[in-house]
């Protein structure tokens, strides 16, 4: 019988010598002897922000040109199981083992060796970002609701005893848990999101909004074929019929297929913040969304 970490080795075997049949595949179709010089389809994102809606788009890719899908679990800066900080060598590790035409995703922040790794030449990189009052009422009940083996799942459903306690603790963070597990800090939204802002500087990325696959969505997947033509990418035809490539990716989104969706709602958190919640948002992020544009003012 394998033992834990003999049967995770297999797993990983069994994806790499997917991955290799997928290339295979891929390279028939599009009627190549590889696919050297396709980028890397990167899908980066804060959690809870649409990591699986932009996920989606791009393994749309694999049917408008030569992209695979890697099959591979997202690349993270934390264990989401121990809730500490994964060691960068390892998650450099797990970037380099992506190949041309590969479709991945995960949640990085823009340390300089990650940001410099994936803005690199051969690399076609996306970043989502949602509204950060969606994102806490998200985080919320994904914790709470769909994510048993996460580390904070515990304290959220049995030590915070109402939606609006953990609410808060989603904005405002918790040292050490509150003691509980001291080991594990939990910083505020604002603290949270730090680490991501300097994606927002890279000019190498495409940054997208949660908001704009609602009211601009056809605008979006043009804006996500262009960038990855800019890095490379070879649009299967003759360049031109744009439309059409558009028309596949919006097919490929499906959220119902997403293992953590829940709602995808915009604005829902009106329906969830109560006047002291908002007060609480406004001290300790309030800049925070105006810095994203979420807002122009505190006057919300």
């Amino acid at each position: 019988m394998l033992s834990t970490r003999g049967n995770n080795q297999l797993i990983f075997v069994l994806r790499l010598l997917r991955r290799e049949l997928r290339r295979m595949q891929q390279m028939l179709r599009y009627r190549r002897f590889s696919l050297a010089g396709v980028p890397i389809l990167f899908a980066n994102s804060f959690p809870k922000s649409g990591t699986h809606l932009l996920t989606q788009v791009l393994q749309g890719f694999t049917r408008i040109g030569p992209a695979v899908d890697s099959g591979f679990s997202a690349v993270v800066t934390f264990n989401g199981f121990t809730g500490q900080p994964r060691p960068l060598d390892t998650i450099l590790a797990d970037l380099r083992r992506l190949k041309p035409g590969d479709i991945a995703y995960g949640h990085l922040h823009a340390l300089p060796s990650i940001a410099d790794f994936l803005c690199q030449d051969g690399f076609a990189l996306y970043f989502i970002l949602r509204d950060p009052r969606d994102v806490v009422v998200s985080h919320v009940h994904y914790i709470t609701d769909m994510a048993p083996a996460h580390i904070h799942h515990h304290y959220f459903q049995e030590v915070l005893g109402t939606f609006d306690e953990r609410l808060r603790a989603s904005i405002c963070g918790m040292d050490a848990l509150a003691t509980s597990s001291p080991e594990i800090v939990f910083p505020s939204i604002s603290a949270r999101f730090e680490p991501y802002l300097g994606w927002l500087e890279r000019s190498e990325v495409l940054v997208l909004r949660f908001e704009d696959f609602i009211h601009r969505r056809q605008e979006t997947l043009q804006r996500i074929i262009n960038h990855a033509v800019k890095r490379g990418f070879p649009l299967n035809g003759n360049g031109d019929n744009c439309q059409e490539a558009i028309q596949v990716l919006d097919a490929s989104i499906a959220p119902e297929h997403s293992p953590t969706f829940r709602r995808g709602k915009i604005g829902g958190w009106r329906e969830e913040f109560s006047p002291e919640n908002i007060s609480i948002f406004k001290k300790v992020a309030g800049d925070l969304l105006i810095h994203l544009g979420y807002e122009k003012n505190f006057d919300w």
